[in-house]
């Protein structure tokens, strides 16, 4: 393509997401990430941020992170398996396969290296993958990177997951089969039928793959999905990210010792991506056992859900079927979502509006995310406003 190839592709084509309603605008913030943010001089209640719990802007994280910056300085230094592990990523590690029941644990340097990494690296074009069709885009780019056969079923749909299971076991084309699901999906906030997808397995000798990005922190007192159906046994691979409710960077993937012994010999972010920083780690393990020692910031994200979630259905918001703390605002057409957002906005609240292609055509929402951080008022003052442009732009 030449430059003059290159430039009206990309102008025409970013002309067409702005008119559709598709174009994305991001907002730098001028402050840290908490339950009220500043953009551009104006503080904005932040119902946007997947800090579920609070803890990016947590003093005992930013102490303990301080420390291992003195201590080790501000870079690993190398991949981890050459001389980039230190004994505080040792120590993460120990620390997730206690948090999330298993024999050990391998921590990576974001969610999306997991899925990249984990599903390549035991998946190959001799294989097959049954993948839930609201499934996270890093765990479609994973299936798609392993060059297996991918075989989409219908969302939370145990009958066809059952079916289509069936139909790969018995066809004897494939010498491994895995089933891959969402523990929370992250736009409607509903949760996996992890019960019968493990049934489901068993019957057929799959895989299980659970990739519990909303669910750990959030779920199972905060042990994750997994936990919350006392599964922990019986789910081969628990996939996590530490940058959601563990509130720094990073992730992970839990299970037997074998798979991770494996997974640090062949997949490929572990051996050429430059270690995670000693503060990164060093906050997470402290997040880690903050979770562990106490569920008090669990229970009152779920109370802060609770209300937000009653207060919004009060006023005749579709908040869907979610049974999180993700609540979304379903509002149909694209540049109309965007609109209301951008009204929310203008009337203090932050609430990003979500459309194709993270959720499908026609389902434009804004989604809301209450955290442990946010205050009653600080609520109150949000539904306010959402009856406010709710009723404004006629949308409810």
């Amino acid at each position: 393509m030449s430059s003059k190839g290159l430039e009206q592709f990309l102008n025409d084509n970013l002309e067409d997401l702005k008119g559709k309603g598709l174009y994305n605008v991001i907002d730098p913030l001028d402050s840290p990430n908490g339950p009220v943010i500043t953009i551009n001089g104006k503080d904005l209640i932040n119902l946007s941020s997947n800090n579920y719990l609070g803890l990016a802007t947590d003093e005992r994280l930013k102490l303990a992170a301080a420390d291992a910056i003195k201590q080790y300085g501000v870079g690993a230094g190398a991949v981890r398996t050459i001389n980039g592990t230190l004994k505080l990523h040792v120590e993460l590690e120990e620390k997730l396969a206690e948090f999330k029941h298993t024999e050990t644990a391998i921590a990576y340097q974001s969610g999306f290296n997991c899925n990249m990494a984990a599903i390549s690296a035991v998946m190959d074009h001799n294989d097959a993958i049954l993948s839930d069709e609201l499934n996270h885009a890093s765990i479609i780019d994973g299936c798609r990177l392993s060059k297996a056969k991918i075989i989409r079923f219908n969302h939370s749909d145990m009958d066809d997951l059952r079916t289509k299971a069936k139909n790969a076991a018995e066809s004897g084309e494939f010498n491994k089969i895995m089933v891959i699901t969402d523990g929370v999906f992250s736009m409607d906030g509903d949760i996996a039928l992890l019960p019968e997808i493990v049934e489901i397995a068993e019957d057929f000798d799959l895989i299980t793959y659970v990739d519990d990005a909303h669910g750990s922190g959030v779920l199972g007192e905060g042990a994750g999905t997994v936990k919350h159906f006392g599964l922990s046994d019986k789910v081969d691979f628990q996939i996590g990210t530490l940058s959601k409710a563990i509130g720094v960077v990073g992730g992970y993937v839990a299970g037997k010792q074998n798979l991770i012994d494996w997974l640090k010999v062949r997949s490929r972010p572990f051996l050429f991506s430059t270690s995670l920083t000693p503060a990164d780690v060093a906050a997470c393990i402290r997040s880690i056992e903050i979770l562990m020692e106490s569920t008090d910031l669990n229970k009152r994200l779920w109370n802060n859900a609770d209300y937000l979630k009653s207060g919004l259905k009060k006023l005749g918001f579709n908040i869907g079927n979610s049974q999180t703390p993700i609540t979304p605002c379903i509002i149909g057409e694209e540049t109309l979502a965007q609109q209301f957002s951008k009204r929310l906005i203008d009337e203090g609240v932050y609430a990003k509006a979500i459309v194709f292609p993270t959720v499908p055509r026609g389902a434009g929402r804004v989604r809301n995310m209450p955290t442990a951080a946010h205050t009653k008022e600080m609520l109150d003052k949000a539904i306010l406003i959402y009856e406010h442009v709710g009723k404004e732009m006629g949308v409810i």
